[in-house]
């Protein structure tokens, strides 16, 4: 399963690829950001992530799509512009049909390091054992990214046939 991980932000959005499954190790597909302009108008902003989002989309056809889930910080600002961002990352992937899964900081830091707690630079470091890199992909927000999609590849997807086995098992699928 090809998953595609979004740190949510207005202006880097990162943006993570990783391939897996069942007893496969996670794979390393691409990594990056999509930058929106800090001058522009919100909606402007927002128009141009949508667009950004689809290139990866369209390049990458990820089959499941794991976001961050927008928690509360000290600015009440940047919260709004993160969860503007998050639902543009949704929107892109319910209009091609694709699941998406949104995961908390500390259920990913868990995931990735055995810690809720784990800081960047330990996610970091994580995530290129995990994938056998020489060093975590860059920026930050890019390493964040791919460190949802390893969480949704190792609980998501566990999550997920669960749900449907328990749906199936009373008849309601």
């Amino acid at each position: 399963m090809r998953v595609l991980g979004i740190d949510p932000g207005l202006t880097r959005c990162g943006i993570g690829i990783v391939d897996g499954g069942l007893g496969r190790k996670p794979r390393f597909v691409a990594a990056g950001v999509v930058r929106t302009d800090a001058g522009l108008d919100v909606a402007l902003r927002l128009l141009a992530l949508e667009a950004g989002l689809a290139e990866w989309f369209d390049e990458y056809a990820p089959e499941a799509v794991a976001i961050e889930r927008v928690f509360a910080q000290h600015n009440r600002h940047s919260v709004i512009d993160t969860a503007q961002a998050s639902g543009v990352a949704a929107l892109v992937a319910a209009r091609r049909g694709l699941p998406a899964a949104f995961h908390t900081p500390s259920e990913v830091k868990a995931a990735v390091t055995g810690s809720g707690r784990a800081d960047k630079a330990q996610v970091g470091l994580l995530v290129a054992k995990v994938l056998g890199l020489t060093a975590a992909p860059r920026p930050a927000d890019a390493a964040d990214a791919v460190a949802l999609a390893i969480c949704h590849l190792w609980r998501g997807g566990a999550t997920n046939r669960l749900v449907t086995a328990t749906l199936a098992a009373r008849g309601s699928l």
